[in-house]
């Protein structure tokens, strides 16, 4: 009787423990999305444009059946199908920059230079 007690104490110390550990880990993990609601919510094609301004959309603008961000995207930037072509393809505030040359946009959008931008490095020698 005694070694039984001894074992439930054990056993209850141990998921005393584990618990807090496995619920503190799977509240760290990103949420998941549904591909099957990603590809059909947004699909604007049969649906009313206004379906890309719900919460959650990619983008507020409806290009060829698709919800896209014509702000950021370098499929889309600036207007449906207007690809970027430069180097890295990097669309900011939807114009196509170069963001190893781009004095305004120097190794990230919106990082702007005093002087040039070399390499992605403001005023680099």
């Amino acid at each position: 009787m005694r070694s039984f007690a001894v074992l439930l104490i054990v056993v209850a110390l141990a998921a005393a423990v584990v618990l807090p550990v496995a619920t503190a880990s799977q509240a760290s993990l990103p949420a998941r999305k549904s591909r099957f609601l990603a590809a059909n919510v947004y699909d604007c094609s049969k649906k009313s444009a206004s379906v890309c301004l719900a919460v959650g959309s990619p983008g507020p603008t409806c290009c060829g059946g698709q919800c896209v961000d014509t702000v950021s995207s370098p499929y889309h930037c600036g207007g449906c199908n207007k690809v970027c072509k430069n180097k890295h393809g990097t669309c900011c505030g939807g114009r196509c920059v170069d963001l190893d040359s781009d004095k305004d946009n120097c190794g990230r959008c919106g990082n702007q230079c005093s002087k040039k931008c070399n390499y992605g490095f403001c005023n680099y020698a």
